[in-house]
């Protein structure tokens, strides 16, 4: 059980604070409720693009790293489609600094067309070697806009198109900062060795006269139920072919985002699993093959992916991974089975428990996605799961009519196959 104190103060910025006197160090969270799904359509990639400009300098800062490593700490930060996060870990005696660090930021960056510039080159390389010059690097590109028809999921973190990132301007980036970096829409948390009274009083001097602001965020569509197979062919400078299988699944507080997760634990998670043992092994139809859960806060996906053996056809790929699927409609998995996926699940939300920069981390995720004490429930979540709710969901999920499916083809291979 993770204790921590929850507080908000009068400009919204709602602060989570978790002692843990076991080390001399203490980590800092700061999770901004926006990601790549809140933007417009015609320009997208800025929440990614914001994640490289808040380390751009501040109003009184011009460069975060010196300070961060004068004060003996490091940082770093993530984005996806529904967040951004800044970490930072240091220690516990120049927590001030790193405070002064994301207040500053979060008050005012260093807005200027040359920071804007070279903050766009960085991330238009990113784009270039992340998904244009690396093999399969565009599938998210793709696969994101076969799954999705409504929901602004249909475009990957880094951007629908590098030219979004290219085209952007300075009052277009300002007004995306000044709309959504607010401490209203921002959670700060605190984990480490400081006491919650020291804490609540740094985090009042140093965040308390920040002005509140206003983020307005449009409501975003909901994903209509699928019911018809979509299929999409690729062909590319690939090594090998590969197949793709997505099937749209239930928001990140739903039961079936647990089961699913347990499934997908089921089918590739280490030499014990389904695809590994019947797939990888004993057919050798694939060179690699994983299955995995999108994670979103909203319906997201689940992906199977299998890089084919040569000689190995496409369809027998297909078939051989429908077989697998088709065994779990039908077939119960076995108590001990089960309950080892349990444990190995329970072993790593512990483990994870451990490190107070992880708890920052999710105590702030917890709380983006509506309460931080669904931190302490995560594992009874899983252990609350049956073979039957197992075969349940597979009946349910692993469909025709809810299936994604995209196939890259080597380019010297395919025949009539479009791009």
């Amino acid at each position: 059980m993770i204790q921590f104190e929850k507080f908000t103060l009068e400009n919204g910025l709602t602060v989570i604070i978790h002692e843990d006197h076991s080390t001399p160090m203490v980590a800092v969270n700061i999770t901004y409720k926006v990601g790549s799904k809140d933007e417009d359509p015609d320009k997208t990639g800025f929440a990614h693009l914001f994640e490289h400009l808040m380390f751009g300098g501040s109003i009184h800062i011009r460069d975060f790293d010196k300070v961060m490593q004068d004060a003996g700490g490091e940082n770093n930060a993530f984005t996806n489609a529904d967040l951004t996060s800044f970490y930072d870990i240091v220690p516990a005696e120049n927590l001030e600094t790193v405070l002064w660090l994301e207040s500053d930021r979060m008050m005012q960056l260093n807005f200027s067309d040359k920071v804007l510039k070279t903050q766009k080159k960085v991330v238009i390389e990113e784009f270039k070697e992340t998904c244009l010059n690396e093999p399969y690097g565009d599938m998210w590109h793709h696969l994101s806009e076969i799954a999705y028809k409504d929901h602004p999921y249909q475009w990957p973190t880094i951007g629908k198109d590098i030219q979004h990132i290219a085209d952007a301007s300075l009052d277009q980036v300002e007004l995306f900062f000044n709309n959504f970096y607010k401490p209203g829409n921002a959670i700060l948390a605190l984990a480490g060795h400081i006491t919650t009274d020291q804490a609540k009083a740094l985090v009042l001097e140093w965040f308390g006269d920040i002005p509140k602001g206003e983020t307005i965020k449009k409501p975003l569509p909901c994903e209509p139920k699928h019911t018809a197979h979509t299929k999409k062919e690729v062909k590319s400078q690939v090594p090998h072919e590969a197949i793709f299988l997505a099937y749209n699944m239930g928001d990140r507080l739903s039961k079936e985002y647990y089961i699913c997760d347990l499934i997908s634990d089921l089918l590739a998670n280490g030499r014990s699993s389904r695809f590994y043992k019947r797939l990888y092994k004993e057919k050798q139809y694939f060179s690699t093959i994983d299955a995995f859960i999108s994670g979103s806060i909203d319906p997201g996906l689940f992906i199977i992916e299998g890089k084919l053996m040569p000689g190995v056809s496409i369809d027998q790929a297909r078939e051989s991974i429908l077989e697998e699927l088709e065994l779990l409609k039908t077939e119960p998995i076995p108590a001990s089975e089960l309950q080892k996926l349990k444990n190995s699940v329970e072993s790593s939300l512990t483990f994870s428990e451990i490190s107070v920069l992880n708890k920052a981390i999710s105590l702030a995720y917890f709380e983006a996605l509506g309460d931080a004490n669904l931190i302490n429930e995560e594992a009874n979540r899983y252990q609350e799961i049956t073979a039957s709710d197992i075969m349940q969901t597979a009946q349910s999920i692993f469909s025709l009519e809810n299936c994604n499916e995209l196939i890259y083809y080597k380019a010297d291979e395919a025949n009539n196959i479009s791009k």
